[in-house]
């Protein structure tokens, strides 16, 4: 037997400066599990989706090692927050802020998302 994800039209957008720029189909974000994509300028972001169908997005560089590897963390809450633990050092950051929350000296970038 073969599973298939179930698939919709939706598509998952992030607002750039002035426009809406596609990254992936809603399909394919799991609730806990992140995912990456490419945007035109060459960075990466990192996109989640909770249990709620509520959409977030950051930058996917891990700002203490500069490695691209948030969307591989683990997500939680703390303290009613939604957060992404870099899988390498396992410092968290707030998926709605950006504040690392072991860090108040860090951020990560935040964009704004919707499915569409």
């Amino acid at each position: 037997m073969t599973l298939t994800l179930e698939t919709t039209d939706l598509k998952v957008q992030l607002r750039l400066t002035d426009a809406w720029f596609t990254v992936c189909d809603l399909s394919t974000l799991l609730p806990g599990r992140g995912v990456a994509a490419l945007l035109p300028d060459g960075s990466q972001v990192a996109v989640f989706t909770d249990r709620t169908g509520r959409l977030y997005a950051i930058d996917n560089r891990d700002p203490f090692t500069g490695a691209a590897v948030l969307s591989r963390g683990l997500t939680g809450t703390h303290q009613g927050h939604p957060f992404v633990a870099s899988p390498l050092l396992k410092q968290r950051f707030d998926l709605e802020s950006g504040q690392c929350l072991d860090d108040e000296t860090v951020r990560v970038t935040t964009y704004e998302a919707k499915a569409a």
